[in-house]
């Protein structure tokens, strides 16, 4: 197992992050069982893995207490760093939701009864609250570490903009940074790479990313004319939006040829290409059974070819939006390295236009 710094921090984490949005879940998302959990974060650990993502919505706080229940036996917490995650709503009150002060505190303190631990390693904010001055919130963030209940803060789902206001409040005052962004990043959606890759690389911010994937969509199950009987997106689920289909299945395409080339399922492609994106530092993983972790937990080892990242660079490209495509035109002489990871790849179709 490969281990990379979390940003700026001395912290090392492994490639693959253990995701367990399915502890305690539905049948949509995964049921996994506290039996089942326990399996799962063995093969994990015993692969190398060494950080467990969850967050205190996740099926009303019953994954925390079954990821808490699961590394609290047999020596498993000393192995592993938690990470988990605040911001959404969490009981009928006015002050159950959000980024205040007040409810960063209290739903710290839920989630370390509920993990069963004195401390939680990677404590991430949810998503944006708009409502609360983010001044507020880095405070509040600043003093669960300072008081030793929590290692390090970051964030997920931010915009670019949402970043450097915050870590501007931090600053100010001296306090605690974000060192880490959760991210939704795959071959289908690369939106990421506008903005929020940038500044991970710009401000020292290790990325971990969710749903690469895509809800399962590019595991190769799903094909232009056919799909699996169940799973996520047979009923109906949201995550991700999928905006052109046509595209998504060429993409799909592209990796089912590269898989069976290989020898290895799409999932383990898919994975592979995230894990060498400028940027990147770990990728949560998930499985519905043991079966699907394996090979997830496969993806670590395997590489793929320059051309089959070219390949795969090709036809899931985004357009190049404003203002970056005139950058391209008109500040090639002034561009760093962070700028030209995204617009380099770019440069063949410009001159050709």
């Amino acid at each position: 197992m490969e281990y990379r710094y979390l940003g700026r921090s001395g912290l090392k984490v492994s490639v693959l992050t253990m995701g367990t949005m399915t502890f305690g879940g539905s049948e949509k998302i995964g049921n996994t069982s506290a039996e089942d959990a326990a399996r799962q974060v063995d093969m994990c650990l015993d692969a190398g893995i060494n950080l467990y993502d969850t967050a205190n919505v996740y099926n009303a706080g019953v994954s925390e207490e079954i990821l808490g229940a699961v590394l609290a036996e047999n020596g498993r917490r000393q192995k592993a760093l938690v990470a988990t995650k605040v911001r959404f709503k969490m009981g009928e009150g006015p002050n159950e939701v959000g980024l205040s002060r007040h409810h960063i505190i209290e739903q710290c303190k839920q989630s370390l009864k509920r993990l069963k631990t004195d401390v939680i390693d990677l404590y991430q904010v949810h998503e944006w609250d708009g409502m609360t001055p983010i001044e507020e919130t880095m405070e509040a963030l600043d003093t669960l570490v300072r008081h030793g209940h929590v290692r390090y803060i970051g964030c997920s789902n931010y915009s670019g903009w949402h970043i450097m206001k915050a870590l501007m409040a931090a600053d100010r005052r001296q306090g605690e940074r974000f060192v880490s962004q959760q991210v939704h990043y795959s071959l289908h959606s690369r939106d990421a790479e506008y903005e929020l890759v940038p500044i991970s690389q710009d401000q020292g911010l290790g990325m971990l990313i969710w749903s690469p994937l895509a809800g399962g969509l590019l595991s190769g199950k799903y094909r232009r004319n056919s799909g699996p009987d169940s799973g996520r997106h047979v009923g109906g689920f949201r995550e991700p939006p999928v905006h052109d289909w046509d595209k998504l299945y060429t993409v799909i395409e592209e990796i089912v040829a590269i898989a069976e080339a290989r020898g290895v399922s799409g999932a383990q492609v898919a994975l592979s290409w995230l894990l060498a994106r400028p940027g990147v530092t770990s990728v949560i993983i998930g499985g519905r059974n043991e079966k699907q972790f394996a090979d997830n937990i496969a993806a670590a080892a395997f590489k793929l070819s320059d051309e089959e990242r070219a390949r795969l660079d090709a036809v899931s490209r985004p357009p190049l939006l404003y203002p970056y495509w005139h950058q391209s035109f008109t500040a090639q002489d002034r561009l760093s390295a962070v700028d030209l990871d995204l617009i380099e790849p770019y440069a063949e179709e410009f001159k050709r236009g």
